[in-house]
This record gives structure tokens, C-alpha cells and sequence, in this order.
């Protein structure tokens, strides 16, 4: 859905704009490119009529060393007017990667509505690359105007005939290569479209490949890709062929035109209307020519599929945002109050429930959707169709995403880890992209681009810890050893706090670098519980004013779990966190717990009062 931001015509003028000085540079020298490889027939018409016929030696030696320069200059500036169009290209597309990268990073999101990962990928790649080339093209297309305008010229000088033939058949010329470049246009929209959604399926399977081989799907996603790979294949074919049928249509069409041309002077030289050097310049710049036309079929190719591409990338630039942007501040200090008014959203029908300031609330659902739905609300990545969520008495929906989720960090149970080391994955990067081992609190999360929400959709990083501090006598530390033995842990203060509370410091204990072991991309070197301790502690490692955590503890053991329940609430009192669990060890030790049935509260209470009083909220928890 569009939103009234930029279309594909935007995009593509836009880009121009932005690299006018690089291409108006870029064309004047590709255009002297031109003029010179013009002239070059003209000066051997020449150099036949007054030097060779006439047997001058000095005529030809000065004729011959205009030629040279000529040659010189043309070769000159086709080199710089080349580096200044491909600088434009890449100029331009870089620039339209970084408002793709600004748009997906939105904090009101809605630009991923729709699209795979690898369907956006793909987009900010080929689709900017090919926007990017029409910087390069229009340069090349303004020297073949040139070279066509200098060609007809100078056939005017040898004959008028030829230079009127030239001038007026070049216009029908251009027309028809405009036209045989629309069928390119829409199959190259079609090629882009079917590869960016093959692409987002491998990226999809790839990422999943562990549960599909845990559940022996590998046979219909094999299936599903291959039907999706075929489809872009059929995309692409068809593209081509389209592109072959351009290509070879503009080469007929601009072979004909030559051929008149050389025909005209043949039989003009026949007649005697123009001497032997004039025949040769006529026939030279007739071939000349081609190398103009050739370009524009080049040119003509490249702008259809730019003008696709820029289409595009349009519906991704001027996408619906999935929220609001809010205009009304949280107050400050953030105390803390979460209240659930009248909310409707999803399978939420009328939910309402207050978590006081430092309260740490459970919140028991019965059908995963409510549990994820009341994420999506409390991270501002919906907002209700009905009622409100409110901070402190300030209704999220009025306040701008990045500033709620600056207050309330949302800890999803999938949240990924990056690559790099264990104490980067956790704590604060410093500007020089090492962990801050002292030093005021950092919001934004390790290895997320700058810009991406906190919050969203992934589990946030926080403060950097304090100094370091020294473990000798060679034992290894619960933090991090080196392989000498000798141990530096950089993990006072908060994040080391967060790595005891969440058992991570348990998991840098079992690596052979401690919290300086490299993990592997999406953390796949580790077990299931162990990224699962390492996300929660980035997540404590933040001190969010409010926290709300989702299942952290689903894969580890019993003994862990009652460990990683009482750290959470050590580390967070004070703080409000809502602990969205059906997981009898976190629950033990909230304050109270509200059960959701049925899209709305249905009890609430402590942990003991309802397994002993209630047999819905025992036969969900306690099965």
C-alpha cells in the first residue's frame, strides 16, 4: 500500500538530480569523445584530398599530426567522462540503498508488510544498481546526440543531401527503439519481481533449515523452492529474449539506416556531386554512426529496466507505516505504569490489566496469539484497533515508536544473535565499535544498524559495564579465560549483573575464549539454551524502565530456570517487567499474575493463590 511518497518517475528524476554535476561533467567529456571519433573520417577525407591525391608531403605529416592529437584527445576524454558517469552510478545507488536502509528502519515500520527479507535484499541491490546505471547512461546518452548532431554536420560540409538524410531519419530512429524497448520494460519488472521473491525463500529456508530438518519438511520446502526458482527462471528467460529481440530490432534498424546513408554517397561520388576523400569521410562517418545508435540501444535498455527498478523500489520508499508517528513525550522520569485499557487487537478482545511501577507481573496466555499480540502492542509495533495502551497515563499510540520503545523494551522469545563475540552480543558498543567498559548507558543494540528500533523485533543491548577487573591465580573465571589462562573480565557493573542473572556467565564459562568466544551468525554454534540466556541478558544489560520478556527460558533445564527466575527479579526490582510465561519457576517469583483466555483477563492473583484456586490456569501451567 502507497502512502503518497514518491513514485517510480520520482525515484528515477531524483537520482538524476542528485548526480547532476557528475553527469553534466561526465557529458561534456564523453561528448568530446564523440566530437573527436567524428572528426576522425573527416580528417582522413582530407588528408586523402589535399595530401595523398596531391602527393604533399608537409600537407600530410600536419594532417597526420591533427590526426594524432585528435586521437589523444578523444581517448582522454573518454576515460574521465567514463569515471565520472560510473561515479554517478554508484554514487546514486549507494544513496538509494541508504533511504531503503533509513525506510525498513523506521521505527513506524509497514516497509517489510508484504515482503520477505531476501525480497528487500534484493531490492536494495539489483533494483538500486540498475537505478544507479541510468546515471551512467544518461552521459552516454546526451555524447550520442552529440556524435549523431557532429555526424550530420559534417555530412551537411561533404554534401546536403546526406547531412539532411541524417538529421531528419535520426528522430524516426530514436522513436523506434523507444518503442521496442517497452516490452523489455515490463518483462525486466516481471524478472526483478520473481527473483527478489526467490531470493527471500532461500533466505527463509536457509534461516529454518534446522526446523525443517527437525520435523522432516525438507521435501516440501525443496518443492516450494523449486517451483519458486522456476518461476524466476521463467521471469529471467523471458526477459532475455525480450532483451535479444530489442537488441537485435535496434541493430536491424540502425544497420538499414546506415546502409542508406552509404548507398546516398556511393551514388553521389558516382555522379560526380562529391570527390574520393568526401566518399570516404561520407562512408567513415556512416559507419561512425553506428557506434551513436549502438549507444542508444544501450541507452534505450537500460533506462526500461531502470525505470522497472526505480517502480520498485517506489512501493518500498512510500509504503503505509505500520503506526502512527505520535506526537506527545513520555514523561521523565518513566516510572513505569503498563495499563491495558479496553484493548482490542488481534485475538485480544477487550484486555484490560495495570502493572504498578516496579511490579514484575506474569502474564499467563493460553492461545500463544494474545501473547504475541500483547508484545506487538506493548513495542508499539501495532497499535489496538480499540482502546489504549498506556505509560504512566500516556497512550503509546501518541508517542513516537522510537521514544516508546526507548521506555519499554520488548525481549521476543526468537530474538537472534549476531556475529561476533559473546560480550559484544551483550553489551553496549562504544564508537569505535568495542563493548563500553564504563560509561553512561547505550540504547542502541550491538550489531543492529544505527537507526533500527530498539525493541523491534529484536532484544535490545544497554549500558556498558564497569571497569574491568582482574580474576588471577589462572582459574577460570565464569566470565571469560584466555587460553593461558590468565582471565580479564570486562563485565562489571550491569552486564555483569545481566550475565549472572540470565546464567549467561554459566555459558562464557563452557567456551574456550569465555565472553570473548567468536559466535557463529545467528549464534548456530550454540545450543538452544544458551542463546537463550545470552538474549535475555542483553535484554537485562539494557535496565529498560519497562521490560517485557517472552518465554526466555524454553530450552534450558529446571535447575538453570529457578536460577535465571530469581536473577530476574533481583536484578530488576525497581523496574516494572512483565514476564509473559506459562513457566512455573517465573511465576514463582512475580508479584502477580494475570491470565489472558479468550482475548480478555479471566483471573488474576499470585502464583500459589491460582495453582491452588483456579484449574485452568493449574492445567496451563502446570502441564
Amino acid at each position: 500500500m502507497r502512502t503518497g511518497g514518491p513514485s517510480g518517475r520520482d525515484v528515477l528524476t531524483s537520482s538524476v538530480i542528485g548526480q547532476r554535476r557528475q553527469i553534466a561533467v561526465g557529458a561534456v567529456m564523453v561528448a568530446g569523445h564523440q566530437v573527436g571519433e567524428a572528426l576522425v573520417p573527416v580528417l582522413i577525407g582530407i588528408i586523402i584530398d589535399r595530401a595523398v591525391s596531391t602527393g604533399a608531403t608537409g600537407d600530410l605529416l600536419r594532417w597526420l599530426a591533427v590526426l594524432a592529437v585528435t586521437f589523444a584527445g578523444l581517448s582522454f576524454c573518454y576515460r574521465f567522462g567514463a569515471r565520472f558517469g560510473e561515479r554517478a552510478a554508484e554514487r546514486s545507488a549507494h544513496n538509494l540503498r541508504i533511504q531503503l536502509t533509513r525506510r525498513v528502519l523506521d521505527p513506524r515500520a509497514g516497509a517489510e508488510t508484504g515482503r520477505l527479507s531476501g525480497a528487500l535484499v534484493s531490492i536494495a541491490t539489483g533494483d538500486a544498481q540498475r537505478v544507479g546505471i541510468v546515471n551512467a547512461a544518461l552521459p552516454a546518452s546526451i555524447a550520442a546526440v552529440t556524435g549523431l548532431l557532429v555526424g550530420a554536420v559534417a555530412l551537411l560540409t561533404v554534401s546536403v543531401p546526406l547531412g539532411l538524410l541524417v538529421l531528419f531519419g535520426a528522430p524516426f530512429l530514436l522513436w523506434g527503439t523507444h518503442l521496442l524497448g517497452r516490452p523489455l520494460e515490463r518483462r525486466s519488472d516481471t524478472e526483478q519481481e520473481r527473483a527478489a521473491h526467490a531470493s527471500g525463500v532461500a533466505a527463509d529456508l536457509v534461516a529454518g533449515l534446522r526446523v525443517l530438518k527437525g520435523i522432516g519438511a525438507e521435501p516440501a520446502a525443496i518443492a516450494r523452492y523449486r517451483r519458486t526458482s522456476q518461476d524466476s527462471l521463467t521471469a529471467t528467460l523471458r526477459a532475455a529474449s525480450a532483451k535479444a529481440w530489442h537488441d537485435g530490432g535496434v541493430l536491424a534498424l540502425t544497420g538499414i539506416f546506415i546502409a542508406v546513408v552509404a548507398l546516398v554517397a556511393g551514388r553521389l561520388a558516382a555522379e560526380d556531386d562529391i570527390s574520393v576523400g568526401d566518399l570516404i569521410a561520407a562512408v567513415g562517418l556512416a559507419q561512425f554512426l553506428l557506434g551513436p545508435l549502438s549507444i542508444f540501444a544501450w541507452v534505450n535498455a537500460e533506462f526500461a529496466q531502470g525505470r522497472a527498478s526505480a517502480g520498485r523500489i517506489a512501493s518500498v520508499l512510500a509504503a503505509s507505516p505500520a503506526v502512527g508517528a505520535g506526537t506527545r513525550s513520555l514523561p521523565e522520569p518513566v516510572r513505569g505504569q503498563v495499563r491495558f485499557l479496553d484493548v482490542t487487537y488481534g485475538p485480544l478482545r477487550g484486555l484490560t490489566f495495570t502493572a504498578a511501577p516496579g511490579e514484575l507481573l506474569g502474564v499467563v496466555a493460553a492461545d500463544p496469539a494474545a501473547a504475541t499480540a500483547v508484545l506487538r502492542c506493548l513495542g508499539r509495533e501495532a497499535d489496538p484497533d480499540g482502546g489504549s495502551v498506556e505509560l504512566d497515563g500516556v497512550p503509546l499510540s501518541e508517542v513516537y515508536p522510537a521514544a516508546v520503545r526507548a521506555a519499554v523494551l520488548v525481549a521476543a522469545h526468537d530474538a537472534e544473535l549476531f556475529e561476533g563475540t559473546l560480550i559484544e552480543n551483550v553489551a553496549a558498543p562504544t564508537p569505535d565499535g568495542e563493548p563500553a567498559e564504563d560509561g553512561p548507558a547505550v540504547r542502541q543494540p550491538v550489531g543492529q544498524p544505527v537507526g533500527q528500533p530498539v525493541g523491534h523485533g529484536l532484544t535490545g543491548h544497554g549500558p556498558g559495564s564497569g571497569p574491568a577487573t582482574v580474576v588471577g591465580g589462572g582459574a577460570r573465571s565464569p566470565v571469560g579465560v584466555d587460553a593461558g589462562g590468565a582471565a580479564e573480565a570486562r563485565t562489571g557493573g550491569v552486564v555483569g549483573r545481566a550475565l549472572a542473572a540470565a546464567g549467561a556467565d554459566e555459558v562464557a564459562s563452557t567456551l574456550p575464549d569465555g565472553v570473548d568466544e567468536i559466535l557463529a551468525e545467528r549464534g548456530r554454534s550454540l545450543s538452544g539454551g544458551q542463546r537463550q540466556r545470552i538474549a535475555l541478558a542483553r535484554a537485562l544489560a539494557v535496565d529498560s524502565p519497562v521490560l517485557a520478556v517472552h518465554n526466555p527460558t524454553t530450552a534450558v533445564d529446571a535447575v538453570t530456570e529457578a536460577r535465571i527466575a530469581a536473577g530476574i527479579r533481583d536484578i530488576r526490582r525497581g523496574r516494572t517487567t512483565i514476564l509473559i510465561t506459562t513457566s512455573p519457576a517465573l511465576l514463582a517469583v512475580t508479584d502477580r499474575v494475570v491470565v489472558i483466555d479468550g482475548g480478555t483477563v479471566t483471573a488474576e492473583g499470585t502464583h500459589g493463590e491460582l495453582v491452588h484456586g483456579h484449574a485452568d490456569y493449574r492445567a496451563t501451567v502446570l502441564t
